[in-house]
């Protein structure tokens, strides 16, 4: 890895930062390992390039991620493909109006041993996996959405007035229909910012949709091969915070997220027409940690402008609270997000 310090300012001590030899070397030694991991997910999940290294970064960064796409554009098969390849204990659930808390978090059952005394036992729901699908996210109800929700923001779930600590790593990638919203259930504000980024799937090129027909439809189907570890996973995530990041790339992430809120001094006359909201500080966290993460898997020692310019969309579009007037005079948070990253020069 080489370090581009030329791109993000000079560095100075924002997170742990570098401090002696044996962390480089550790960070030249993943650099191949992390192309594979790109090349190799690649192999599996064809025509969805930048859709594989937002997840990827997402989950060095130590975040979750939301799937928006429409039916059969291989969500499952990249999450699955995902889990296997990381080497992490992978989990679905499928969301579905009646779906309750417990179906997903687990239950306490009663049990008796031989003696005859009875005892209660917690039995562990789909939850407690360390790459969790939740297929379909927007069909839970409100009550099953807090449960998750819960889980996603402290590491833990609640059952029976006990604490019950999920696995590390623990990451949920969701899914979501964009299309079919009958008997679905809008996602509430606060579950939304729990997700470090909204990652949209488009139909693949006509070459790669080729040679998925290919691929897919022969007597044999390629298998991945398991390239990381758990704990390969948790130390390149504590790797991840260790790089610097430059006061320009700082200044960069502060001024697009406070330029979004329409009340603060910098925000201008659109963001203030066309919002009824903007994104908080974890939605900074966010962007400074996927910026981080991105860095890493392209090899680089520290985050780059052109890693906040990309990642901008992604991580705050679905933090942006558009008004409904906005929203018939056809305005989108691409659009307002676009007009942030001009201000920048």
């Amino acid at each position: 890895m080489t370090q581009n310090s030329s791109a993000s300012g000079s560095a100075p001590p924002q997170g742990e930062g570098l401090h002696h030899d044996e962390t480089v070397l550790t960070f030249d030694g993943l650099a191949p390992r992390l192309k594979a991991l790109t090349q190799e997910i690649g192999q599996i999940v064809l025509g969805q390039e930048t859709v594989i290294e937002n997840v990827l970064t997402t989950l060095l960064g130590g975040g979750h991620a939301l799937l928006l796409g429409a039916p059969g554009l291989g969500k499952t098969l990249l999450v699955n493909t995902c889990a296997h390849v990381l080497g992490l204990e992978d989990s679905r659930i499928q969301f579905t109006p009646d779906l309750m808390p417990s179906d997903i978090t687990g239950a306490e059952i009663l049990e008796q041993d031989e003696q005859g005394r009875r005892h209660f036992r917690f039995l562990h729901g789909p939850l407690f996996g360390q790459l969790v699908l939740a297929d379909e996210i927007n069909r839970a109800s409100p009550r099953t959405q807090s449960a998750l929700l819960q889980a996603m923001a402290e590491g833990h779930v609640t059952q029976g007035g006990k604490t019950w600590a999920l696995p590390k790593p623990f990451h949920v990638l969701a899914t979501q229909n964009p299309i079919e919203q009958e008997g679905t259930y809008p996602l509430p504000e606060a579950q939304l910012d729990r997700f470090m980024m909204r990652i949209p799937l488009d139909f693949p090129a006509r070459a790669a949709e080729r040679r998925m027909l290919l691929q897919t439809t022969g007597a044999t189907k390629r298998k991945a091969d398991r390239l990381f570890s758990t704990a390969d996973l948790l130390t390149t995530q504590k790797l991840v915070r260790t790089l610097p990041v430059g006061e320009t790339v700082l200044d960069a992430i502060l001024n697009i997220v406070r330029g979004l809120r329409p009340q603060d001094d910098t925000a201008s006359d659109e963001v203030r027409q066309s919002l009824d909201y903007g994104p908080g500080p974890r939605a900074a966290q966010a962007l400074m940690m996927a910026s981080r993460a991105r860095a890493m898997l392209h090899g680089r020692l520290s985050p780059s402008l052109e890693d906040v310019r990309v990642l901008a969309e992604p991580v705050l579009a679905h933090r942006l609270g558009i008004s409904f007037a906005a929203q018939t005079q056809g305005v989108n948070a691409r659009q307002l997000i676009a007009g942030q990253l001009k201000r920048l020069g």
